[in-house]
């Protein structure tokens, strides 16, 4: 059985770096939206675009999932209605669903997002104090019993 595992968090988390090393441990392959807006030299903060490419990332995903090939998404998941669709996606697949959550108080995310802002490393983008402050307005970080929710498969979900 394949897992497809969802990362989120606000950006400076370390959601990527944290999902680059489960890549490797555990031979899965990994989406990242924000290194393809990076490729492609694309505006990040057009969300029209970032849904299509968010479409594009789990139409693949899903094809590696019924070939029982480890996913990691790395999209920040902020609502929790968006981390139910993915979970059922997964399960109507016959695959089960691992969450991990990046907990960090909104000031160490603002030094980490303004260390990064000073030196941007390729696949990264300049994030506005302003911007840190309605992305946490609009976040929805999951609850512990979100978190322990057995999917429809029987797998535990594993908190980070």
């Amino acid at each position: 059985m394949a897992i497809l595992i969802l990362m989120v968090g606000l950006p400076g988390g370390g959601k990527t770096t944290l999902a680059k090393q489960l890549e490797a441990e555990r031979s899965a392959v990994r989406f990242t939206p924000d290194e393809w807006f990076g490729a492609l030299v694309l505006d990040p903060y057009d969300e029209a675009l970032r849904a299509r490419i968010e479409a594009l990332q789990w139409d693949c995903a899903a094809r590696l999932l019924t070939l029982e090939i480890d996913v990691i998404l790395d999209f920040g998941f902020w609502a929790r209605e968006e981390r139910e669709d993915y979970r059922a996606r997964a399960a109507a697949l016959g695959e089960a669903t691992e969450i991990i959550f990046l907990d960090v108080p909104r000031a160490e995310l603002w030094s980490r997002l303004s260390t990064r802002n000073a030196d941007l490393p390729t696949g990264t983008f300049h994030v506005e104090e302003a911007s840190l402050d309605a992305w946490w307005s609009m976040f929805e970080p999951p609850s512990r019993e979100e978190l322990l929710t057995k999917v429809e498969t029987g797998t535990p979900d594993t908190p980070f």
